[in-house]
């Protein structure tokens, strides 16, 4: 993997690893595919690529050819250092680049020997593609970001790099929400360093002649919920399928491609998706008390601890975030808004008392007339303005007004409950059970074929 170790360690993966080998899945190392036309010849039933995006886009700029024994593309460049074939950098580094791939490069830098390490990216900070804590994290480490700057040409003398020149350009948007980067006509800005590592974007490795339809980004034309490529034997995943996101998604897409695959050997249609399991169990116990902890603390996020900084930029295997000691954890867990016990409203019991919009302490109920959503939204005692947000609404009342809970302030606190008369409120706990590939996930049972 071309993550750092300081970000995750071998003995994480070693363990992941083996969860699935356990499985009894066949494993062949050593073997390196080189050909996607290659791999189908051997006529696999079902082929699922999950080998993210490894291939670096590079920049055609003045001075490339020149200096190009101190330019790196950054995907290459983490791979070297993960197998141990770079071990060191030069003092002033600049990475180019916005996304997570380029704070990964420039976190390494610092533990390589980069005391000048600096990030310069096209886009604007608030919309680089990193994950917001990756960017606090180099930022931490002493690393700026410097943004809204366009690289136009690697700057050498003597065959060697000596710098980069930038041109300033500030985002502008036309009618349709598109972005441009327009030059602010400010002087050029050049930056002196040793070497530089290029992360501007990956792409997967797949030939465009092995019968894949690619879309206009250069991305696996696929199904977004199945994941199928345009040869429905082909299945995709993780950053080699939509683009880079995180290993969450990644994940998510996997057990989703799994199901594809797995009806797909058994001849149905991979369109029909099982649906999750869901179960509700009310958490009730006497009148007023729950089985779960429905206190609400109002204490800020405790931060999780790091590794001195003098040590672990000196090492690059020290893994960073120690986590929570006990007492911490205990505290952290305290702050749970316990999302999966969800208030359930029983029309039929409501006597329309309002005691529950009296006790709520983020007024999250409200009684009013039913209307059209838009209209609906604005009459809130807190006007519900995260359209994204699904509201509760309830069947008529004898009044003929309904019930509405904007889920996104709720906090789930149970007074409501606790406070209701009839007891048209339950606080009942919310079990999702994702659907898995396997026999649950069939309508029917075919004869299974081979898949790589």
């Amino acid at each position: 993997s071309q993550i750092p170790r300081f970000r995750l360690p071998e003995e994480v993966i070693d363990e992941e690893t083996g969860y699935i080998l356990r499985l009894g899945v066949e494993f062949r190392g050593g073997v390196r595919i080189e050909s996607m036309q290659q791999l189908l010849a051997e006529h696999w039933d079902a082929v699922f690529v999950g080998s993210g995006a490894p291939r670096g886009r590079d920049l055609s700029l003045p001075g490339r050819d020149e200096a190009a024994a101190q330019i790196h593309i950054g995907i290459d460049w983490l791979a070297s250092v993960s197998f141990g074939h770079t071990t060191h950098i030069g003092k002033r580094v600049i990475v180019l680049g916005g996304g997570n791939t380029a704070m990964d490069c420039c976190r390494t830098s610092r533990r390589l020997g980069g005391d000048d390490v600096k990030v310069i990216v096209r886009s604007p900070f608030d919309e680089m593609k990193a994950s917001p804590w990756e960017k606090e994290d180099a930022i931490h480490e002493g690393i700026p970001i410097l943004d809204c700057l366009v690289p136009k040409a690697f700057l050498h003398a003597n065959g060697k790099l000596t710098g980069m020149r930038f041109e300033k350009v500030r985002a502008v948007r036309d009618e349709r929400g598109r972005r441009q980067l327009v030059p602010t006509g400010e002087p050029e800005q050049v930056f002196d360093c040793d070497e530089v590592l290029v992360a501007v974007g990956q792409d997967p490795w797949i030939e465009r002649n092995a019968g894949i339809a690619f879309d206009e980004h250069g991305m696996p034309a696929l199904d977004a919920v199945t994941l199928q490529s345009s040869r429905p034997e082909v299945f995709f995943g993780g950053d080699a399928a939509l683009g880079p996101k995180n290993i969450i998604w990644a994940v998510a897409q996997g057990h989703a491609a799994a199901i594809s695959i797995d009806k797909y050997l058994h001849g149905e249609d991979v369109h029909a998706r099982p649906p999750p399991g869901v179960t509700l169990v009310s958490q009730k116990m006497g009148i007023h008390e729950w089985t779960y902890d429905n206190e609400v603390a109002p204490d800020a996020r405790h931060k999780v601890p790091w590794h001195d900084i003098n040590q672990s930029l000196r090492n690059i295997k020290v893994e960073v975030e120690l986590g929570f000691d006990a007492k911490t954890a205990w505290k952290e867990a305290q702050r749970c808004l316990n999302c999966d016990v969800q208030t359930v409203f029983s029309t039929g019991q409501c006597i329309e008392c309002d005691a529950c919009v009296d006790i709520c302490p983020t007024d999250c109920i409200t009684f009013t007339n039913n209307g059209v959503e838009a209209d609906l939204r604005t009459r809130l005692r807190a006007p519900a303005r995260h359209a994204d947000q699904d509201l509760y609404v309830s069947g008529n009342l004898k009044t003929g007004r309904v019930m509405v809970k904007d889920e996104d302030v709720c906090l789930h606190c149970g007074l409501c409950a606790e406070r209701c008369p009839t007891g048209a409120w339950d606080m009942q706990k919310f079990l999702l059970e994702p659907a898995r590939a396997g026999r649950a996930c069939r309508s029917h049972h075919g004869a299974q074929k081979k898949a790589a």
